[in-house]
């Protein structure tokens, strides 16, 4: 298997990548992420944002935003349907032959695209993703920052994530094919291996041009709540009981080695 593809420029009037950002109740840090995408010093892409039928002022925020610009679409659910469901219908509605992900919460560097881009041409890429640094909920850097290897291969992938979702850029067409799984697990890092089985390796660009938020609130906060989203991702995938009990565990081993180091660097 290889990861290597044709890097394709894109044709008259279409965006080179499509950014998808879904929006869910994120009036609080929405605005943040959104500038973060403007202050691109790429500016050829095309922004969607897709609200998940929030009961705060997200959408109202995203309306202000696409009336001023043009790079920016804007969609919403006709019900809730989950972060998945969203994402997926992004990638559908996307008009770039590349994908790039970026939660509500989740901030990029300005030269984010362009840096990551051009690591694309570089590599022959079909997917990719970066360094990541992380803030508190309320916006405290940390000094620890999960690094990106070159190469990452499918058994280093299955042993823990290292593919931080706002941090991927991926060819369209592979996320067409192996979309993300609805429900109660963690649907990127499913996806990631499926796709990883495809193309051998991801290609890791080692700058921290991602800064994730660290959220009490997010759907995989609490450890006994992340460990069986990270089962179910591992069932998905397609492994029995046994083994992605066994992988489970594994996992969780270097998850708590994580979070000690965000805890002994603020």
């Amino acid at each position: 298997m290889t990861a290597n593809v044709d890097w394709e420029e894109s044709g008259v009037g279409i965006p080179s990548i499509s950014v998808v950002m879904p929006v869910f109740n994120a009036e609080y840090t929405l605005q943040e992420a959104i500038e973060s995408v403007l202050r691109q010093t790429y500016p050829d892409f095309e922004l969607l944002l897709l609200d998940d039928c929030s009961t705060d002022g997200s959408y109202k925020l995203c309306e202000g935003y696409a009336a001023v610009d043009t790079r920016i679409r804007l969609l919403q659910n006709e019900t809730n349907r989950g972060v998945a469901f969203t994402r997926n219908r992004g990638v559908s509605e996307a008009s770039a032959s590349w994908i790039a992900f970026l939660d509500s919460d989740d901030l990029w560097q300005p030269e984010k695209l362009s840096h990551q881009l051009a690591f694309l041409r570089k590599t022959g890429a079909a997917i990719s993703y970066t360094a990541s640094g992380f803030i508190s909920a309320d916006g405290q850097a940390y000094s620890y920052i999960m690094g990106a290897k070159q190469e990452l291969t499918y058994a280093e992938l299955l042993r823990r994530n290292l593919m931080s979702c706002s941090s991927v850029i991926v060819r369209r067409d592979l996320m067409l094919a192996q979309p993300f799984a609805e429900g109660q697990l963690h649907e990127d890092y499913a996806a990631w291996l499926r796709i990883l089985r495809k193309t051998g390796i991801a290609y890791g660009l080692d700058e921290p041009l991602l800064t994730y938020r660290l959220s009490k609130d997010s759907r995989s906060s609490g450890r006994l709540r992340s460990g069986m989203m990270t089962y179910r991702a591992y069932r998905a995938v397609g492994y029995g009981l046994p083994a992605a009990a066994a992988l489970t565990l594994r996992y969780a081993v270097h998850s708590i080695s994580k979070r000690s180091r965000l805890r002994m660097t603020p």
